[in-house]
């Protein structure tokens, strides 16, 4: 999978932050949002990012949006009143502050020529990209604010009206417009404007391509002409299709081996060359968003280099955990071997500081606390399925409540005598070394063993499913549960089967979370800003994954979220600049 993308260094200067750059543009693409949809040129599916051909190949990241209406009153559907009201404001300071406050409207200045959707863009900074041509006519403010850049492009279904609004702009409350020529192609860039310089161009009247740096126009329109564009980067022809949907809301990409090079260079959280050369086997993560009745579904892709040595293997084995625990299970992942799992995380986190624990961490600490060889003793005969889940207790009246769910581990052996000589060694260690009590037992008929506290707590229950399936149970007693299978299993719940993708099929893994349950009965660790109000706005969450080919992975995400009712208009301009209430609908 892709590495998170981190923070770009920047120079001081006038220039704003990616992240600040990155907030403007969706903004600025949220509120030209509001258009037409189901245009005479749109296809059955869109299997391409609009402007690939324009965006320069080197781009950071690349999203496109739907300039559907509809579809954003039915994004605004989802979530609470809270997610609601955050959404409603940023449309409404992005309408205002690229619209309103320059004297435009959408329905009468925008929504007459625009295409389908628009796409916009994030060049990487100079340092990591190749060097664009000397810009014709550039300021010295110009080229100290290039690092790092926006592109926008929008589809022209009206040529004449594009071209009018083009060669009349909007009178500016600071600065004036000039007019210049690059490669044969005329260019309207504002001058003189404080925070923000704007630039246009319009591309054989198909595309009006708008940048915030002059260099980023001559960039689009080299990268247009030479070929030198997204769309001719390696991969992207031919594992972007693979994620192609109908009327999707959002289509992205992002480019691992500049975000890489980008963090690399950050003072911040360098990374080494021996990961920066591993992220170079990477090339590119792709995915479209799309609205369904009951929540957001989202296709990914991620694929290799073209040139990268390293290959994946296609083996897509997993699908059946799900069927041996029960229906009320609140969490499960999954995935088709466990040991190959391990050998691909080893080689991109080793020596990685964004990785969440280092490799040598997890051996050394299991080392230590069993004596057991990890990757030996562990690892060696767990090569089929696995999965963990967290299954809730039922209470039993006068029992302490010391644990309110247990952690359930499953593995798939491939070879059980290896794997009852290392549990026989886990066993040993626990009596002898941690003096707790382990006992035979039996549940439902079948064996397990026991492993009981010097308190007289049982704390651990391990044994084995089917023959071959290994089980630990760790917390409250559920091994009850699990042994037998049960009838009523999390794969036949509705939950389970609303949530998680059928697709790619036959998978490598799965996940499923039901958040409310959760929510409701565990306090969760805070992971994100504003988790809690995103919880609540959400029902479960689902996923399935798969090795696609030798270079590529496919993954399916599917969030059921809740829905807002009673839902308001969102302000006009005249009102939003007076009130600060924000309703939590958006009016055409």
């Amino acid at each position: 999978m892709a590495p998170p993308l981190v923070s770009v260094p920047m120079k001081k200067n006038k220039k704003p932050s990616l992240v600040l750059t990155l907030s403007a543009a969706g903004l600025l693409i949220s509120a030209g949002s509001i258009g037409y949809w189901l245009l005479s040129q749109r296809q059955p599916l869109s299997g391409e990012l609009v402007g690939a051909n324009i965006i320069p190949g080197d781009a950071l990241f690349a999203v496109s949006l739907t300039t559907d209406p509809q579809q954003w009153q039915k994004l605004r559907q989802f979530g609470t009143k809270e997610t609601q009201a955050e959404l409603d404001k940023n449309l409404v300071q992005l309408r205002d502050r690229f619209l309103t406050n320059n004297g435009y409207d959408f329905q009468k200045d925008v929504a007459p020529w625009v295409g389908d959707d628009v796409t916009i863009a994030f060049l990487a900074p100079d340092t990591v990209s190749k060097p664009a041509p000397k810009p014709v006519a550039t300021t010295d403010e110009d080229t100290a604010n290039d690092q790092q850049s926006m592109v926008m492009v929008l589809p022209v279904k009206d040529p004449e009206i594009a071209k009018n609004i083009l060669a009349r702009p909007k009178t500016l409350k600071q600065g004036k417009w000039i007019d210049r020529t690059y490669q044969g192609i005329a260019i309207k860039q504002s001058e003189g404007q404080a925070g923000e310089n704007f630039s246009a161009a319009l591309l054989d009247g198909r595309f009006l391509v708008i940048t915030d740096s002059p260099k980023a126009t001559e960039r689009a329109i080299d990268a247009y002409k030479n070929k030198t564009s997204l769309a001719t980067t390696g991969g992207f022809a031919e594992n972007f299709p693979k994620i192609a949907n109908y009327q999707p809301f959002a289509q992205f990409y992002v480019n691992v081996p500049t975000a890489a090079k980008i963090a690399a260079a950050s003072p911040n959280r360098p990374l080494p060359a021996q990961v920066l050369a591993q992220l170079q086997n990477n090339q590119g993560l792709a995915g479209t968003m799309t609205l369904e009745p009951e929540g957001i579904r989202f296709k990914g892709v991620s694929w290799l280099n073209p040139n990268s040595q390293r290959v994946l293997a296609v083996e897509n084995k997993a699908g059946k955990m799900q069927s041996r625990v029960p229906a009320e299970t609140l969490m499960m992942l999954s995935g088709g071997n466990l040991q190959r799992l391990w050998g691909d995380y080893v080689l991109t986190s080793q020596g990685n500081p964004l990785s969440p624990i280092a490799p040598e961490q997890i051996r050394g600490g299991i080392k230590s606390l069993t004596n057991l060889d990890l990757d030996k003793d562990l690892l060696s005969w767990m090569k089929g399925e696995f999965s963990l889940s967290v299954i809730p207790t039922t209470p039993k009246q006068g029992s302490p409540d010391d644990f309110r769910a247990g952690l359930v581990f499953m593995v798939e052996g491939s070879n059980r005598q290896s794997a009852e000589a290392s549990i026989k060694q886990l066993d040993d260690v626990m009596k002898n070394q941690y003096q707790f009590q382990v006992q035979s037992a039996k549940v439902a008929g079948q064996p397990v063993i026991n492993w009981v506290s010097p308190y007289g707590t049982l704390t651990a229950t391990h044994g084995w499913l089917d023959g071959d399936v290994a089980f630990l149970v760790v917390g409250a007693p559920i091994t009850d549960k699990i042994v037998p299978q049960p009838n009523n299993t999390l794969a036949s719940t509705l939950p389970f089967q609303q949530t998680v993708p059928t697709e790619p099929n036959p998978t490598n893994g799965q996940f499923f979370l039901d958040v409310e349950r959760t929510v409701k009965n565990f306090p969760l660790p805070t992971l994100i800003p504003n988790q809690e109000t995103l919880l609540d706005a959400t029902r479960s969450i689902g996923m399935t994954s798969a090795v696609s080919d030798s270079r590529s992975n496919r993954y399916d995400i599917f969030i059921a979220l809740k829905k807002v009712t009673n839902m308001t208009t969102l302000p006009s301009p005249e009102r939003s600049k007076s009130s600060s209430a924000i309703p939590s609908t958006i009016s055409p």
